[in-house]
């Protein structure tokens, strides 16, 4: 099994591009036991999205889906944003309408590597 290539970053590290659209990484400035187990709190929260969603439990979907927001929000992903420069939040904007669209379409137009 060949493992996918990882996630488009931008230059400065703020955001993955999936599909064309920009996600807020992760914050930088976690240490590594606190950014583990945050991860660790989001793949649990999201293993209970799932149970919920098979199980057509309402309550236990709405718990789920809060206790994803809260991991997101701890690793930086949502909420507030982790950089200090002032610079605007483009989460969850398509590249192409972004200050990202001129270096993402020179990725488009460069020659494939060899």
């Amino acid at each position: 099994m060949t493992r996918a290539a990882p996630p488009l970053k931008t230059p400065d590290g703020r955001y993955l591009v999936v599909r064309g659209r920009l996600w807020r990484s992760t914050n930088p400035h976690l240490d590594e036991p606190a950014r583990q187990r945050l991860v660790s709190a989001l793949m649990d929260a999201r293993r209970a999205v799932k149970a919920a969603l098979a199980a057509d439990d309402a309550k236990a979907l709405a718990h789920a889906r809060q206790q994803v927001d809260a991991a997101k929000r701890g690793l930086g992903e949502r909420g507030p944003v982790w950089w200090t420069d002032g610079a605007p939040d483009y989460n969850r904007h398509l590249v192409g309408n972004s200050p990202y669209a001129a270096w993402f379409a020179a990725l488009a137009d460069a020659p494939p590597m060899t």
